[in-house]
């Protein structure tokens, strides 16, 4: 199962990027588990200084702007791999 993480303390932007996560992840049939992470303190351990941001298993794909939907298909594709 992928684990993906939202970062952002919950804005417009934070919310179309989970949006766009979940649309994919639906799209491409995947098992994965999508959480929001509000903290301050957790998001800066991922070393991410603008939010929103994306994780996926771990690794931080994005940040500081709203990925295309393309973009999170192709990083939910490779995490597959």
């Amino acid at each position: 199962m992928l684990q993906i993480k939202v970062l952002g303390p919950g804005c417009a932007n934070c919310k179309r990027v989970e949006q766009i996560a979940r649309s994919e992840v639906e799209k491409l049939g995947l098992d994965a588990e999508i959480e929001k992470v509000t903290d301050y303190a957790q998001i800066m351990a991922y070393g991410v200084m603008s939010t929103p941001g994306l994780i996926i298993d771990e690794k931080v794909v994005a940040y500081g702007r709203i990925p295309s939907n393309e973009e999170v298909n192709n990083w939910l594709i490779a995490a597959q791999n």
